[in-house]
């Protein structure tokens, strides 16, 4: 037994962990320790990343996340480590090896093989024949393998155990037991199976037509580590919904045998004797009815994990490219949500996004009213001095543009022509009928709202998008198959990123944008708002500190974060730290200039030396920042705006033709390729061999969520609206060769894939098609 020690120390435990998760995020230990201490105070990760340089070491946002993340996983596990060693401890079962099994485990399902024997249960057969008094014979056949076990097992009979295959078979249920609380025989067939195994799909008895939308998995197989997300979450659906029976096992010619191998190469059979012969029944018995069904359950949930962590990152970062959009600006805005019954509704904003005037056009059927829809256009355009003309891109989007168009042309020549912009109204619908937009608008229309919102995301992508839950944007696959806490927490990740990468202007920001910065949350948010609205606009960023319940750790957190234009503090309108002015002065005072002739004065600011404004408390990595800050002060990470031109008379997906070039917004980035928006109702797919004229291994390489980018239409499927395109420049392969390419592609896998089903209702952006373009294009199941 192992004698009474003290636990493990908290230092130790912290010590371990910052080691482990510094070899993953490539940095020192002592870079994570600080970063967790920081964390662990209140400190969010963006104000860690961009005003704790020094003390992290330079640790980005990415790898404050991920030291973040697996910080929480790692303390659970040293706490299930403690536990697991108490309980056995408590039953005085603790020696010394296996005490440092458990303080080696470096996972939960190695903690939890090794705690297997020791885990309260409930009645076994196990236990059963061991109260018989047959784990005695279990040793005897186990120490004589010449000996027949039948006539071992005469010696067991007793008024339990009836006869000879009463107490073998009690013999093996206990042998069974153990073996399925072997640590080290589970991880040996977990690592077999996890480089061995196949996944295999077999359509239920009766479900095809049913599940015609998963009928490329009625009879699939590839190798359990190759299947990738898209493919696994599509079978995982499939299972779910009874229409497929999924299957993890070694290869059904040679791998069980190997895994029966295994299993007897841990009970130590050596040789064809009489036990020996027996103990080999029992691993076989073993695998079929016990271990089998477990490694297929751990290797299932492993594809589970893995498949939503994989489609979690996709539309995290569909999301981030989404929010840091290039921005219209601050510009009088008319928002169309299209509609043919219900009519179009407009709304027009004014250069700060407050709403000025609304209207509903008939301009199709039933009214048919085109040349009153024309008139109202250009009277809101004339009155309010619209700029832009943001257009909804659903149903009747087209339609609706072209009816602009010919209103536009009206226009006397002479006289500024408002640029009209096709924009994606994922979400628009979910604003409408949220709480947040009845608050803002109650007296409005909710279909009216859409509109506003409409206009206000083509002005400020990110300030609009943020009202809306990240998931009801649309820009993930599967999004309602993954864990959904993981999901809203990497997402809420996301935009509290972007929000502070761009900074947010205090004056005139919503609460709904001002609860993601750094160290507000929603109930601040208010409160500033609030404050605002009393008292009116801020004139420093101090003033912060007036606010109710904003204490000095929030204004810590956020102040960096927020500008003030034209404010009392020339500063204030930059990313410089009010903890930091100091710096920001005595860099004035070497120039012998004034700070406001200073800010932007990039020539001089670049001969100075950094390391002539270092001190005690700020070191080179700030000094640096505050520079480049003042340099462009308040700069905007974002692209600068263009919109994709859409072609006239391609209208409908029956408009397209093989060999067309068009120009379209990429909607979504998967995989297997990019969806792209070209104006006909049904997003095509860029399939991943398509996006350049070399190897892409990740699409996000090439494209992302918000690129305009030219096409050429390689294969239209009209009666399954899918659309397959090329950026390739030398036009991407033709349907034959794409057939050719896709099958090649299921051949190598051992299967086919699955097909995209329809998208259920609501507004959202278009749902996407695919042609044949390769193999993961059918995979293509998106927004559900």
């Amino acid at each position: 037994m192992v004698p009474d020690s003290a636990p493990v120390s908290e230092a130790a435990t912290k010590a371990r962990i910052a080691q482990a998760i510094a070899a993953e995020i490539s940095a020192r230990p002592q870079q994570v320790e600080a970063a967790l201490k920081l964390l662990d105070e209140g400190a969010t990760v963006p104000f860690v990343a961009r005003y704790r340089k020094e003390v992290t070491g330079g640790l980005d946002d990415t790898q404050l996340r991920t030291l973040a993340d697996r910080a929480a996983y790692l303390r659970e596990l040293e706490d299930r480590r403690a536990a697991i060693t108490a309980s056995i401890k408590d039953q005085g079962k603790l020696t010394e090896d296996l005490a440092k099994a458990i303080a080696g485990a470096q996972t939960k399902a190695a903690l939890e093989d090794i705690y297997l024997p020791y885990k309260p249960k409930r009645r076994t057969r196990a236990m059963i024949a061991r109260e018989n008094g047959l784990e005695p014979l279990l040793e005897a056949i186990l120490a004589d393998r010449a000996a027949s076990p039948e006539t071992l097992a005469e010696g067991y009979l007793t008024e339990a155990v009836a006869d000879v295959k009463a107490a073998l078979d009690g013999a093996r249920d206990i042998l069974t037991e153990r073996l399925s609380e072997n640590a080290a025989l589970l991880g040996e067939l977990r690592g077999f199976m996890q480089k061995e195994a196949f996944l295999s799909a077999t359509v239920v008895e009766g479900k095809e037509q049913e599940g015609a939308k998963f009928s490329d998995y009625f009879a699939h197989r590839e190798r359990w580590a190759d299947v990738p997300a898209h493919r696994a979450l599509a079978m995982l659906r499939a299972s779910k919904e009874g229409i497929v029976t999924l299957e993890i096992a070694p290869d059904p010619e040679t791998g069980a045998d190997r895994a029966v191998g295994i299993i007897a190469h841990a009970i130590g059979i050596n040789g064809d004797a009489p036990g020996d012969l027996w103990l080999r029944k029992v691993a076989g018995w073993t695998w079929r009815v016990k271990l089998s069904t477990s490694m297929f359950l751990d290797l299932l949930g492993d594809l589970r994990a893995r498949a939503h962590e994989e489609a979690i990152n996709v539309f995290a970062r569909n999301l981030k490219d989404l929010l840091l959009a290039a921005p219209a600006g601050p510009r009088a805005t008319l928002g169309l949500d299209p509609g043919i019954r219900t009519g179009v509704k407009a709304a027009v904003v004014d250069a700060t996004g407050r709403l000025l005037a609304t209207d509903t056009l008939y301009p199709f059927q039933p009214k048919n009213d085109l040349r009153g829809a024309m008139h109202a256009v250009l009277s809101l355009v004339a009155k309010h001095d619209v700029e832009l003309i943001a257009i909804g891109n659903g149903t009747a989007s087209r339609e609706t543009e072209r009816m602009v168009a010919e209103a536009l042309k009206m226009i006397p020549k002479g006289q500024k022509v408002p640029t009209k912009v096709v924009v994606s109204e994922a979400g628009a619908s979910v604003y409408s009928a949220s709480e947040l937009a009845a608050r803002e608008f109650p007296d409005l229309d909710v279909s009216l709202r859409g509109a506003v919102s409409i206009a206000r995301r083509l002005q400020d992508p990110l300030a609009e998008l943020v009202k809306i839950e990240p998931k009801s944007i649309g820009v993930g696959q599967y999004q309602h198959d993954v864990d959904q806490h993981r999901l809203a927490k990497a997402l809420e990740a996301v935009v509290e990123d972007a929000v502070n990468a761009v900074g947010v202007d205090l004056n005139t920001a919503s609460a709904a944008l001002l609860a993601h910065v750094s160290g507000l949350g929603p109930s601040l948010a208010e409160a500033v708002v609030a404050h605002r609205d009393v008292h009116g606009a801020f004139k420093s960023r101090r003033q912060l500190l007036d606010v109710a319940r904003l204490g000095p750790h929030a204004f810590e957190q956020c102040a960096g974060f927020l500008r003030i234009n034209g404010g009392e503090e020339p500063l204030d309108a930059s990313a410089v730290h009010p903890e930091a002015y100091s710096v920001a002065r005595r860099i004035v005072a070497a120039c012998g200039r004034d700070l406001r002739s200073l800010m932007g004065d990039s020539a001089t600011l670049k001969a100075l030396r950094p390391e002539d404004f270092v001190d005690e408390t700020f070191g080179l990595p700030t000094v640096r920042d505050i520079l480049a800050e003042l340099e462009k002060p308040g700069r905007d990470p974002r692209p600068s705006f263009k919109t994709a031109t859409f072609t006239d008379g391609v209208e409908e997906i029956t408009d397209l033709k093989p060999g067309m070039v068009l120009e379209g917004t990429v909607t979504n980035v998967a995989a297997f390729g990019a969806f792209v928006d070209i104006g006909v109702h049904q997003d095509g797919l860029v399939h991943v061999s398509q996006l350049a004229d070399r190897f892409v291994k990740d699409p996000h390489e090439v494209v992302k969520a918000g690129d305009v980018v030219r096409v050429r239409v390689t294969e239209v499927d009209v009666p399954r609206k899918r659309i397959g395109l090329s950026m390739r420049k030398d036009g991407g392969a033709s349907a034959k060769e794409a057939r050719a390419e896709r099958g090649a592609a299921q051949k190598s896998a051992g299967g086919s894939r699955g097909k995209q089903p329809p998208r259920k209702g609501g507004a959202g952006p278009k749902e996407a098609g695919n042609g044949a373009l390769g193999a993961a294009l059918l995979d293509a199941m998106r927004r559900k």
